[in-house]
């Protein structure tokens, strides 16, 4: 947008972001795409290396970085204002959908919506290995020398295994990763560091509002790798620590944030609604998202020196690799969460559609979904 060009107004913005909400499918790849063709190429309202600086940034920060990425370029249209209308604008056509689709799941449904689900749960986990390879060649392009890529090894098995056997307490281990990076960087060579990271969620009472919050709240402020990385974080405590949900329920609710439009973050939503209801949906997706706006609101005018800082990329880079693993480790519990063979079936077939046929996440799932209701409707087994 040059100087002389007015704002656009709070109506365009919000009218140009919601769409982009309403058929954002595919996550971040497709809102990226859809991004730069909106400020850059039909609107002009960002410079092609204004937007590519809004990424390196974004990806720099925990969180959702596809809706901080359109908070910042709201942001960048019209100031303050013009973020909260926009990130809203983006956020809420997917949230809505998403809560009003867990209202069915996790009510009474019949049998063949309850199949519909079980079918598009039962290919997650190939979907999350398809999501940790894909982020693979960029991160190791990224190492110099034996010992950073000894590390990088090391901190994504680390992940990986904290997915699989940790749960609810892997948001540790990818911050001790990150600190692990930092202070091995800035130690002199040849001492040995040891970083150990121990939370505590003071207040976390057992299935209460505050563990509903503490769950919203690592997921969308500690959550580095954004995507997959929160399936994880969330199965850890919606599942096996707090009891909201059972395995099945909560493949549903994975199959519900990929299959509608808007960031996979959402996903948070359909747990809440499981833990509390609407009014638990409405507050954990509030928690959960609230930190992008503040990262932006925050220090968007700083992210120049936040994308160069030594220590924020050295952190980054310990967290990163962590996160990758942790992303395809959870294809394990995921996997383990399918009770019925035919949901195995379903499993190998997705692999297949995803890994030799090249067909998209959406139309796994929606594949997946259909087969899955026509075996229940034909009066095949349901998970529990």
């Amino acid at each position: 947008m040059r100087a002389t060009d007015p704002p656009p107004s709070l109506g365009t913005v919000a009218r140009e972001f919601g769409r982009i909400g309403c058929l954002g499918f595919g996550g971040p790849p497709a809102h990226v795409s859809m991004l730069r063709e909106l400020v850059v190429a039909r609107r002009r309202w960002l410079a092609e290396d204004d937007f590519e600086h809004g990424i390196a940034a974004t990806n720099v920060l925990p969180g959702p970085a596809s809706t901080q990425l359109a908070i910042y370029c709201a942001w960048r249209v019209r100031g303050i204002v013009g973020a909260l209308v926009g990130g809203a604008a983006f956020i809420l056509p997917g949230l809505v959908l998403i809560i009003a689709l867990a209202a069915v799941f996790l009510g009474d449904p019949p049998a063949w919506v309850r199949g519909l689900g079980a079918g598009a749960g039962a290919v997650v986990a190939a979907v999350a290995v398809q999501a940790a390879l894909a982020l693979l060649p960029g991160s190791w392009r990224r190492l110099e020398g034996r010992g950073q890529r000894a590390r990088w090894i090391a901190y994504l098995v680390a992940g990986g295994a904290a997915t699989a056997l940790l749960g609810p307490w892997l948001v540790a281990v990818l911050l001790a990763c990150g600190a692990i990076e930092l202070l091995w960087r800035r130690t002199p060579r040849g001492v040995h560091v040891h970083a150990w990271v121990v939370l505590a969620a003071a207040g976390a009472s057992a299935g209460g509002l505050a563990a509903l919050c503490w769950t919203a709240f690592k997921v969308g402020a500690l959550s580095y790798g954004g995507g997959f990385v929160i399936i994880p974080l969330m199965q850890g405590d919606a599942v096996e620590r707090y009891g909201w949900m059972t395995d099945g329920e909560f493949l549903n609710a994975v199959a519900l944030g990929q299959a509608t439009p808007g960031p996979v973050t959402q996903t948070i939503a359909v747990v809440g609604y499981a833990a509390h209801g609407l009014g638990g949906a409405l507050l954990a997706a509030f928690v959960a998202f609230a930190p992008s706006f503040w990262f932006i609101l925050l220090g968007a005018d700083r992210f120049d020196r936040l994308r160069t800082q030594p220590d924020a990329r050295a952190f980054l880079d310990g967290a990163g690799p962590a996160a990758i693993g942790a992303i395809g480790g959870s294809a394990i519990p995921l996997t383990l969460a399918l009770s019925e063979t035919w949901q195995l079936a379903l499993l190998a077939a997705g692999a297949l559609l995803l890994f030799a046929l090249r067909r998209g996440t959406v139309t796994t799932l929606l594949t997946a979904g259909a087969a899955g209701a026509v075996i229940a409707a034909a009066g095949g087994p349901l998970p529990a």
